[in-house]
């Protein structure tokens, strides 16, 4: 008996979104469609959006190079950097091809598919939006920083708070989801949020206008990924609880089900990270905030190196349990 394919959706941006769709990539009989955040600003995505006035690549390139079946090869000539050319300098190829494809047909998403047409990419990528719009940050303090990259990388002292989040569009009196989006969201069997920053990477998906009113109107069972390590003027100190509150907050509604790490990464590594004043998030299974909820505390550490980040096979692993149980 042939098994029925399952349409598995993720939301989120950065190098999460990444390692979680490597993960998925060779699953059998899902079919896989990344909805990816679009309020990135830094490096040679921001030069581009603030030059030529299109979407931000990055994030989406991300999600192309970890979905192509060449994944290797696509990492090592998509992300290479120009360095000779002055005006080329810093931006890397991927970047500069998706551009052009977008500028070409006319259309953002149509050069998205364009490219994943070239890779072969095994699955969909979205932007959440084709309106272009600044991540702004409130602080509890009311003071307000503007931009992704300001946002992500704060300078300076501690600063307050992140109180909440909004977008400002920049040429239209209001911000609209993709409308693929929607009807991805309403068709999917499982939503896996995350993992990635919290408010520079997930919750800027979910504050997108029709996104959360899909995510609370959809039948397919949502997932939130807790993530293994604070992030300093983001949820600095925060526990695996306030994750799960917080993304809840947004979303006006609970999660099927919560996905946290349950392995601690050697000493080595969390020294490197209290020197960036990032801490190893906790997550106390004998909260009674956990006992009515499905949470997956599981090993998914990629133990290789030096950095704190979830596995991809163990990623995929997880999800087949789910989606198979």
């Amino acid at each position: 008996m042939e098994t029925k394919e399952k349409n598995i959706v993720t939301i989120g941006g950065g190098s999460g979104q990444f390692i979680l769709l490597s993960g998925l990539r060779d699953l059998e009989n899902i079919h896989t469609t990344a909805i990816v955040s679009m309020v990135d600003s830094g490096g040679s995505t921001g030069r581009l959006r603030n030059e030529l006035g299109i979407l931000p690549p990055g994030d989406i390139l991300k999600c192309i190079i970890a979905l192509s079946p060449h994944q290797d090869a696509c990492h090592a000539i998509m992300l290479k950097r120009f360095k000779k050319d002055p005006r080329l300098a810093g931006h890397n190829a991927g970047n500069m091809l998706l551009t052009m494809l977008s500028r070409y047909t006319g259309d953002f998403p149509a050069g998205v598919a364009a490219l994943a047409e070239i890779l072969e990419v095994k699955g969909t990528i979205l932007p959440v939006t084709t309106d272009r719009a600044t991540l702004v940050a409130e602080l509890t303090n009311g003071k307000r920083i503007y931009g992704e990259e300001a946002i992500d990388l704060p300078r300076g002292t501690p600063r307050e708070r992140i109180k909440n989040i909004f977008l400002v569009p920049h040429h239209h009196a209001a911000i609209s989801a993709h409308p693929p989006v929607l009807d991805v969201i309403a068709k999917a069997d499982y939503i896996f949020i995350g993992p990635g920053d919290l408010f520079t990477s997930i919750i800027p998906n979910l504050i997108v206008p029709g996104v959360k009113a899909a995510l609370q109107n959809t039948s397919a069972k949502v997932y939130f990924f807790i993530n293994i390590m604070t992030k300093f003027g983001e949820t600095h100190n925060f526990s695996g609880k306030d994750f799960a509150i917080k993304l809840e907050e947004h979303l006006e509604r609970k999660v099927d089900g919560l996905i946290g790490n349950a392995i601690k990464p050697i000493q080595k590594v969390l020294d490197i990270y209290s020197k960036q004043k990032s801490d190893f998030v906790h997550i106390d299974y004998t909260d009674p905030f956990w006992e009515h909820r499905n949470l997956h505390l599981v090993d998914i550490l990629n133990t290789k190196g030096m950095i704190a980040r979830h596995d991809p096979e163990k990623l995929g692993q997880i999800i087949l349990k789910i989606i198979s149980g």
